[in-house]
């Protein structure tokens, strides 16, 4: 093995006083050291564990070894480890993940700031910021989660924090390595990667597949499932070791594509109990057509060890098409799919034609073509110097970035017809008839953090800056050649300063407090006047080391004047991507994250575990009805849907030289999907689960290792949403095998 396995379940542990871990007869570190004040790699956060279990917030990262131990491919089982961060799933595979941190609305993760090495990586984050792409970990090197205080350096969003996908850099030496495996219902992944770093150059070159024939059923026996592939390739160029002026021109091309026989389509109630994974006939035709293209150009100059300035151009296009059904038609009767799941009853005609229970007249079924392209793209710089005094360590942090882009809706409905649970099409629709607009941002955003230094005390103050036209040009159902004739535009500004402080304190080297306060900020939609989401959000935490034990404690308050909802198809609403005044909210919680070395002085086997808890409390401080209903009728006292009170993690892992075996648990507390307080509906409830993983690694050498996993063990049956329309299940049993090749 290349190292013991043992850092990879210490690493579990986002935060913890690395001066602890030292045996009692070493001399302790002086309070302020250089070690974690390098200038780390300009495209991460931090880099390491150490800086992130240095910082005046809650921070984590998410190691290669973490990553590597149960082979993540879906983003969701790799973030169940890290307190603060909540989610419901969709597809079971983590397709389109819905993620949360500290309360934020999990929707499409379309309130917290998603980056690729540094990067926006959402495709329109400012004017279309629901994540219908998502990095796929399978391929990433690390995953750093920043929460809480002193995150200004990262925007737009800065309520609930920042997740930053770290791709794999160009090695120092030559190395690459081949990772395939196989399992349950066709699910394959294969990724191969190489690279090499001479003198003045370096390069790394890899290539990812991921598919899977999907564990639900179809009455024709259709795919399910889905098949990407990614090219991503890195060439860097770079100054003599010796040169007085150190500098550096990394070029990153990354490529996607993906098919995926996804569909917005659920379940009823007692469908979901006769048969959770079955679908109904009317899906046989939904598919997701993927196109992915990222440019990025990254320049570092080094002017000494204790001043950089890094600066990235970046071009993101993503263009996607999801071909989905959309309405029903019964009698001239139309109605939304979402409408007719909620209550088959009342819509029995309308479910027998989605069942393929009877034959339909022709265009009874509306699929409709989610036919959007998305453009981003930018420039930003930053600065950083630090300096020691005799007792102290100061670091200046500047940051600007300019940055544009837009989503193109040209949508259309085509209509069809089933006979004998086959569809076939009976009209086509007029292109741009669903749908024929642009929206689009301009955004100027900069900020300034300072970090001290003295004897125990860290303080981190600083402010960001965000100026952001949002604009939308409607070109209407009838121009599909956007002529201009029915043109209807609108815009809105914003103007916003954004500052933050964080404090740390350590009263011995394995006992520290830290906390902040910070503004919380989420743009808004571009018509006129709407105000942005703003929050002041707080935290109060602790960090320590005592024997075997390390962990961390903490507490947040996050106080919405003006929180957003939007108007997202995936939560059972229009599409429109209009948002929402929902007023004042509070959310608060508790995070806790815990390890133990179970056998500490055993020289052949290490037995971590290591445990993390979330609690978090939601409310509405007004009352209010939200456009479309998509929340319901909201009264003062009620609850925030989509994020559950309770949920923990506990992983255990059994460490030898020769091999490794993990198993991990997930609870995920019950949740409501529409707003209220007291017990929930059946009908406005998912359930709680408890789901355990498994993992198994034996290494023939240390560059051949046999890998297997398993995913929901105890194979239970749940669900993991009622939206966008219907019940959905979570991921069946199902085995992987497969093998590690290093060189």
């Amino acid at each position: 093995m290349r190292r013991k396995l043992s850092l990879t379940v210490l690493g579990l542990v986002s935060t913890y006083i690395v001066s602890a871990q030292k045996q009692p007869n070493e001399k302790p570190l002086d309070s302020i050291q250089k070690l974690d004040e390098v200038i780390i790699n300009s495209n991460q956060i931090f880099g390491s564990k150490y800086v992130a279990s240095n910082r005046t917030g809650s921070a984590y990262y998410l190691s290669p070894q973490e990553l590597k131990k149960f082979g993540f491919t879906d983003i969701n089982r790799a973030l169940r480890s890290v307190p603060g961060v909540t989610f419901y799933e969709e597809d079971g595979f983590g397709l389109r993940p819905n993620i949360s941190l500290r309360g934020t609305s999990p929707e499409r993760s379309a309130k917290i700031t998603l980056m690729e090495d540094g990067v926006l990586i959402a495709p329109a984050p400012y004017s279309a910021p629901a994540a219908y792409y998502f990095p796929s970990v399978g391929r990433m090197q690390a995953v750093e989660i920043l929460k809480g205080s002193s995150q200004v350096q990262f925007g737009p969003f800065t309520t609930g924090g920042a997740i930053n996908m770290i791709s794999a850099q160009i090695p120092n030496t030559f190395s690459g390595e081949v990772r395939a495996g196989y399992g349950s219902f066709d699910t394959q992944q294969v990724l191969a990667r190489i690279g090499d770093s001479k003198e003045n150059i370096g390069y790394m070159v890899e290539f990812l597949n991921y598919g899977s024939d999907g564990f639900k059923d179809l009455p024709n026996g259709n795919n399910t499932g889905f098949d990407i592939n990614e090219l991503t390739a890195k060439f860097k160029v770079k100054t003599d070791a010796d040169a007085k002026l150190q500098q550096s021109l990394e070029a990153k091309f990354h490529y996607y594509d993906e098919r995926s026989y996804e569909t917005y389509l659920g379940l009823t109630e007692n469908d979901f109990n006769a048969n959770p994974y079955s679908r109904y006939a009317a899906s046989q035709d939904d598919r997701m057509i993927a196109e992915q293209i990222q440019l990025m150009l990254t320049h570092t100059l080094e002017f000494s060890k204790n001043m950089r300035l890094t600066s990235n151009g970046y071009y993101n296009r993503f263009s996607r098409n999801w071909y989905k059904l959309d309405d029903v038609i019964f009698n001239g009767d139309k109605q939304g799919i979402s409408t007719v799941i909620a209550d088959p009853t009342t819509y029995a005609d309308h479910m027998n034609i989605i069942r393929g229970d009877v034959d339909s007249s022709a265009d009874a079924l509306l699929v409709k073509a989610n036919n959007r392209v998305y453009y981003s793209k930018g420039i930003q710089t930053k600065f950083d110097y630090h300096w020691f005094g005799d007792n102290t360590f100061h670091d200046l942090e500047v940051g600007l970035r300019y940055h544009y882009d837009e989503e193109d809706r040209f949508q259309w409905e085509d209509g069809y017809s089933i006979i004998n649970q086959n569809m076939s099409k009976t009209s086509n629709g007029v292109r741009g008839a669903q749908g024929n607009r642009i929206s689009s941002a301009k955004a100027f955003a900069a900020y300034a953090m300072y970090k001290l230094k003295y004897d125990k005390l860290t303080v981190t103050p600083g402010v960001r800056y965000e100026n952001i036209i949002l604009q939308r040009d409607n070109y209407g159902s009838n121009d599909p050649s956007r002529t201009g004739s029915d043109l209807a535009s609108r815009e809105n500004k914003v103007d916003v300063f954004i500052p933050g402080i964080g404090v740390n304190y350590a009263f011995t080297n394995a006992v520290s407090v830290f906390g902040g306060v910070h503004k919380g900020f989420s743009p808004p939609g571009s018509s006129d006047g709407e105000e942005a989401e703003e929050s002041i959000n707080y935290e109060l935490g602790s960090r320590f080391a005592f024997g075997q034990l390390r962990g961390e404690v903490v507490g947040f308050y996050n106080d919405y004047s003006n929180l957003l909802g939007s108007d997202l198809a995936a939560t059972g609403g229009t599409g429109s991507l209009d948002q929402f005044n929902a007023g004042e909210v509070a959310v608060s919680g508790v995070e806790v994250l815990l390890n133990y070395e179970l056998l500490p002085n055993n020289k052949s086997f290490k037995l971590p575990i290591t445990f993390a808890y979330t609690y978090t409390n939601t409310e509405f401080l007004n009352s209010f009805g939200s456009n479309d209903d998509l929340w319901g009728e909201v009264t003062e006292g009620d609850e925030l849907p989509y994020i559950p009170t309770h949920q923990f993690n506990v992983g255990l892992s059994l460490e030898h030289t020769k091999y490794e075996l993990n198993i991990n648990g997930r609870f995920n507390g019950e949740f409501r999907t529409m707003a209220g307080t007291g017990s929930i509906p059946d009908i406005e409830r998912v359930d709680s689960n408890f789901i355990i993983d498994m993992s198994a690694k034996y290494h023939f050498t240390k560059n051949l290792s046999l890998t297997g996993n398993i995913i929901n063990l105890l194979d239970e049956t749940y669900a993991v949403s009622r939206v966008p329309a219907g019940l959905r299940p979570g991921h069946p049993f199902g085995g992987n095998l497969g093998f590690e090749f290093r060189f």
